[in-house]
């Protein structure tokens, strides 16, 4: 599930809310898991589309006396109907909305300020700046924690696996952890995925793979999330790019990739080997990538051994933030803005190339969507 917290992004006339003399702003946009839902969350509020018809399904304001301020923070579980709301005035604090029974059911604080949470089922887990605390929201029981290294951005994500995988920052720079939760124990493994720290990270729906970008934006590392091999390297370009999602396709053969360079792109995926991809000597000197770079990870990697480049792409604004997901729609990606512009795009899996723009929404004003 592709998901992405923001700094307040654009103004936005909600449909519930369209006099407010201050505009709400958006704070999060995130996809389901099943890729039927776009969910925006707002400083007041959410609205939820449905991503074949583009249809606002949902949407709910809260008034200033029942939010305590400004949402800083909206996480949803889309397929629970469950709400995590983190409020501007108490930072520290995580309340849970059920959206069924249209009520709060309650909230839990934190010693530190919350930097993002992810919600699995009936867990909450919520990032502060060096911790990630799981809970059960039945009852509010604390279940767990991991301590990480420093983390501004709340990088952490969960599979939707029948046992909960989980990923978040290492101690270590360029570090990460994985997590594999079972009724019986948790297992853990730490993977150096890059030299720099880590801007982004996603796992596939199953969370057998796993996908981690640095702060240089120029290479996206694929990793066996079960004992940490590194599987693949992709290059999405030679020019550095602060990386904003990260997305698996529902069988893990293509990723998907956006950044602030105003692109997105679509790699083809081979991990289904016990050895890392190897093309030929031509484009292994064509990529010039340095091996020596690489030699802390697991996998030593041969001579002929070059980084993948994308098959297809996309342009989008530059400097703007938009998070992807592929569609349910033959070889169809959706792509999501905070400037409210969300594309549904297809690709030729074969010839690859520019994608096709299929349709352009604007979710910040629907009445005006034409």
């Amino acid at each position: 599930m592709a998901s992405s917290s923001t700094a307040a992004g654009p103004s936005i006339r909600h449909p519930r809310n369209p006099d407010a003399t201050l505009p709400p702003s958006i704070v999060h946009l995130s996809f389901n898991h099943l890729r039927s839902l776009f969910a925006v969350g707002t400083t007041d509020g959410y609205m939820i589309f449905n991503t074949n018809s583009f249809v606002l399904t949902r949407h709910r304001y809260f008034p200033q006396h029942d939010r305590h301020g400004d949402f800083a923070i909206v996480q949803m579980d889309l397929d629970t109907r469950k709400f995590a709301l983190v409020c501007g005035l108490n930072l520290n604090r995580v309340r849970i909305w059920d959206d069924a029974e249209r009520e709060f059911m309650g909230w839990i604080e934190f010693h530190s300020e919350v930097k993002s949470f992810r919600l699995w089922q009936n867990r909450l887990v919520a990032v502060t700046m060096q911790k990630v605390l799981i809970y059960n929201i039945i009852g509010f029981l604390y279940l767990h924690e991991i301590e990480t290294g420093p983390n501004p951005k709340g990088l952490c994500e969960v599979s939707h696996s029948e046992q909960m995988v989980l990923v978040c920052l290492g101690s270590d720079k360029g570090e990460v952890s994985v997590v594999h939760y079972s009724l019986r124990s948790n297992t853990s493994t730490l993977i150096k995925a890059h030299d720099s720290d880590v801007a982004c990270l996603a796992l596939s729906y199953d969370g057998r793979l796993l996908a981690t970008a640095g702060t240089e934006g120029t290479l996206v590392r694929v990793f066996d999330a079960s004992d940490g091999r590194l599987l693949q390297e992709l290059r999405r370009d030679s020019e550095g790019a602060e990386i904003h999602s990260l997305c698996f396709s529902y069988d893990a053969e293509l990723l998907a990739v956006s950044c602030n360079k105003g692109a997105v792109h679509i790699f083809r995926l081979n991990t289904g080997s016990s050895s890392m991809e190897t093309d030929g000597p031509q484009e292994a000197e064509q990529n010039n990538i340095s091996l020596s770079r690489l030699s802390s990870f697991k996998g030593i990697l041969s001579n002929s051994f070059s980084s993948k480049w994308p098959m297809a792409q996309f342009r989008v604004p530059e400097d703007i933030q938009h998070i992807v997901e592929f569609g349910h729609q033959t070889n169809t990606i959706l792509i999501g803005g905070t400037n409210g512009r969300f594309y549904r795009c297809k690709f030729d899996p074969i010839a690859g190339g520019e994608m096709t723009q299929m349709e352009c929404h604007n979710y910040l004003q629907p009445e005006l969507d034409s």
